[in-house]
């Protein structure tokens, strides 16, 4: 069915010349127990049930559209990466003081990770330091605090309905909902209601009252760029440590298409698997041309390991390096700039169908959609466009009275980009959208109530009288005609079927 991405190497004889001396089988042979042969053995052959339901994820993502602005769709060669041997390997420590033998080759892989992670954002290596062990973005963002604050010290970040993350301190009226909030005193700062936009006087203003020991910039839902410049006066007039989390435009602010937090940040963190496009982990980088950050480095490593995290995910961080060459390459830029056109696009062609926008456009990968005013829950609309395979999420927009049922949908071009579209193709995908969102307002109407479970029966369950689940399935057909025509990453799509499990026609 599919071609596998990594094969069994045919590993031959190593001839009398070879320095290797070494008999290497892909193959168990006779002497093998029977207790080592299943490490020979396929996954198509060991675990068929695990490959079918990759098989099934496979076809999900060559048949449907990925709009989810936190996803990308990474390449073949850092899939090959993290599928490599080096997942055998335990490294715990940083490179030349590990606490395990053996890892001469991993020194040399996480060596030259951090040189391409410098040298993706054109930064010196005399003023930066980076950290490329991190599992995710948001273990990276809790090493950063451990290093940088200590235990109920007070932080600020952009509050989550505002388009902030998790990670940066967010807390409800009766739960603190994350490690940041746990362990921290947090105080969120909000967008200008009128304009939507960060509100930079008034996080200058609740910084003088709060006291914050450090301040967040960057968020996970907010369409425009940031002025750093003026976060870094209002952390210098409290005595606050600035750092970011890019992980959303990480991408984009090494290929200089959006403005560098690296000028006025002590710490700047991000993921891995998003703009950048590459697997799923995080870096943390520290200035090391300060005197306040003398022991920065230190203190964001230990922070790392063995505060926050055990030994490294090797595999990973090899197709980290992969990716990040990647980025350093000319083309990065054509790549980044499509991504934010297509965006811009996407925006355009949505708001002459009169809907509103959260800004009312975008400077960088993602648009942040208003359903409130035509009366629809972000919920309803990820639900309908789940079912026709265009995949996007729920997300609270400036104004939401709770984060947990949210007023919008967030957008994002970074994957279908990877997959060759440019605007004109884009604005088949706004059509798409804008008849999933008419067909929503149906739905709703047809299902009776405003309860979720009666708007997923409606739109899954035929009825007389009733056409919303036919339409349904009728856009189901034409996303998946149009998404077909578009290479996967990683995927020889030429061979492909439909694996079973997968019960859409």
């Amino acid at each position: 069915m599919l071609r596998a991405l990594t094969r069994p190497l045919p590993f031959r004889v190593a001839s009398s010349s070879s320095p290797l001396h070494l008999r290497l089988r892909a193959m168990a042979t006779a002497n093998t127990p029977d207790y080592n042969k299943p490490l020979y053995t396929p996954l198509a052959e060991l675990d068929p049930e695990v490959k079918n339901i990759i098989d099934k994820e496979t076809w999900r993502q060559f048949t449907g559209l990925e709009l989810i602005a936190s996803e990308n769709l990474t390449s073949l060669a850092a899939m090959e990466a993290n599928g490599s041997i080096l997942t055998n390997k335990y490294s715990e420590g940083l490179p030349g003081a590990r606490y395990y033998g053996g890892n001469e080759h991993i020194d040399e892989l996480e060596v030259l990770c951090r040189k391409r992670a410098l040298a993706a954002f054109n930064l010196d290596p005399a003023k930066w330091g980076v950290n490329v062990q991190p599992y995710s973005g948001s273990t990276a963002n809790f090493a950063a605090l451990t290093a940088l604050i200590q235990p109920q010290d007070r932080l600020m970040g952009l509050g989550l309905p505002d388009g902030g993350h998790l990670t940066h301190g967010y807390y409800t009226a009766k739960k603190k909902m994350t490690a940041s909030s746990i362990y921290f005193q947090s105080l969120p700062y909000a967008l200008d209601p009128q304009t939507q936009l960060i509100d930079y006087a008034g996080v200058a203003a609740q910084a003088k009252i709060f006291k914050p020991r450090l301040i967040i910039c960057g968020a996970s839902a907010y369409p425009r760029d940031w002025d750093y410049a003026a976060l870094r006066k209002t952390a210098d007039a409290e005595g606050a440590w600035l750092m970011a989390d890019i992980a959303h435009t990480s991408g984009l602010i090494a290929a200089q298409t959006l403005a560098s937090p690296f000028a006025h940040c002590d710490v700047v963190t991000t993921t891995t698997h998003k703009t950048l496009r590459g697997p799923r982990a995080g870096l943390i980088f520290f200035r090391t041309d300060l005197p306040s950050a003398a022991d920065l480095a230190k203190r964001v490593n230990d922070a790392v390991f063995p505060a926050c995290q055990g030994g490294p995910h090797n595999n990973t961080i090899a197709a980290v390096a992969t990716a990040l060459l990647q980025v350093a390459q000319p083309s990065w830029r054509a790549y980044a700039q499509q991504v934010v056109s297509n965006a811009q696009t996407l925006a355009s062609a949505l708001a002459k169908h009169g809907y509103k926008l959260q800004t009312g456009g975008t400077d960088n990968h993602l648009v942040l959609w208003d359903l409130r005013p035509i009366g629809l829950t972000g919920s309803k609309v990820e639900k309908v466009c789940d079912l026709m395979g265009i995949t996007i999420n729920k997300n609270a927009v400036s104004g939401d009275a709770s984060a947990q049922v949210p007023g919008g949908i967030r957008l994002g071009t970074s994957a279908i980009t990877s997959r060759n579209m440019r605007d004109a193709d884009v604005e088949v995908v706004a059509d798409l959208l804008h008849r999933a969102v008419q067909l929503a307002l149906l739905l709703q109407k047809e299902a009776g109530s405003k309860l979720l479970k009666d708007f997923v029966r409606a739109a899954t369950v035929p009825q007389e009288g009733r056409v919303g689940a036919a339409q349904v399935r009728a856009l189901r057909g034409e996303v998946r005609a149009f998404a077909v025509r578009w290479p996967l990453p990683g995927v020889d799509v030429a061979g492909l079927t439909k694996p079973e499990g997968i019960h859409d026609d």
